[in-house]
């Protein structure tokens, strides 16, 4: 007889997918935020934005800890920096040939090609000695035959923002395994904070050697700007912390990974951005991928457990 879910594993998931939609619609805003500004540009107030809004959350929460006052050694250390400062890297080049790969092409490709990082984690696991199950190379044949689809014309070629879109879920990747490696050791929210104010000094140095702006165009990006730092950056990391203490990362990451589905929606509904037939058959191959991969790795870790 199947058990009923706990209330606070429901409303784990419900905070899960309210982070997946945020993250999914911030590949819309991304691009709409491009017609005004440059990508590094959009990026460097992005995730300063972003940090902003984390940092009255740590302030208030260090606080209540130490009774009143933020000791010194709750503002930054030598681990939390060294491990932000390579978090903030992966998270940069992340960041920036995502941005970019949006200049040539669309947000719902942007977003089902991005997810892909869910498939390259366990790939790159093997370097750190991490084997993987079957049912991740299964789904790694699914998502790279959706690619072909989703990506590949009659021409047998990749298209530029595809590739470059595709070197970010790799560094992705990389971000996902330096956080997991490192964040048990530092506080998870200055981590955040660190590496967001990272990303936004190296995003706003490349926009001012190879960018031009002003005012009014960042004006302009306003509320894609808004969105892009608030929602995608502060709002729904926060969401995501709390949910994963009631959620396992293995079922936390397959409701995230439709973040993807959610990217594709809002270009068709923003953006009016369409999709063929052999596009969403990509796509639909692409998402089974992250899907098997995903509950190979939760019954791997179910496995460990018991």
């Amino acid at each position: 007889m199947m058990r009923p879910m706990k209330k606070g594993a429901i409303s784990a998931d419900v905070l899960l997918l309210v982070t997946a939609a945020i993250w999914g619609f911030a590949f819309t805003a991304q691009r709409a935020g491009m017609d005004y500004i440059g990508p590094f540009l959009y990026s460097g107030i992005r995730f300063f934005l972003g940090a902003l809004v984390l940092v009255p959350v740590w302030a208030l929460r260090a606080r209540k800890k130490a009774g009143g006052k933020i000791p010194r050694n709750e503002i930054i250390s030598p681990k939390l920096f060294k491990t932000g400062v390579i978090a903030g890297i992966f998270l940069f080049l992340g960041v920036s040939f995502q941005q970019v790969g949006l200049l040539y092409t669309t947000a719902g490709k942007s977003g089902f090609i991005t997810g892909l990082y869910v498939i390259i984690i366990p790939v790159l696991g093997i370097f750190w000695k991490q084997s993987s199950r079957v049912g991740t190379w299964i789904g790694a044949v699914f998502a790279v035959a959706g690619l072909y689809l989703l990506s590949f014309t009659g021409s047998f070629s990749i298209g530029r923002g595809d590739l470059l879109t595709l070197a970010s879920a790799f560094f992705w990747a990389l971000h996902v395994h330096a956080i997991g490696r490192f964040a048990g050791s530092v506080d998870t929210l200055q981590l955040a904070i660190f590496q967001y104010f990272f990303c936004s000094v190296a995003s706003f140095a490349v926009a001012g050697f190879s960018e031009t702006g002003s005012m009014q165009a960042v004006w302009n990006a306003a509320l894609p700007l808004l969105y892009g730092g608030i929602c995608s950056v502060g709002i729904a990391y926060t969401l995501q912390v709390v949910a994963q203490k009631s959620a396992p990362a293995s079922h936390a990451a397959i409701i995230m990974s439709l973040e993807s589905v959610f990217a594709v929606l809002g270009g068709f509904l923003i953006l009016g951005e369409t999709l063929s037939s052999r596009g969403l058959a990509g796509c639909a191959l692409m998402f089974c991928g992250m899907i098997i991969s995903q509950l190979s790795v939760g019954r791997r870790k179910a496995a460990a457990r018991d």
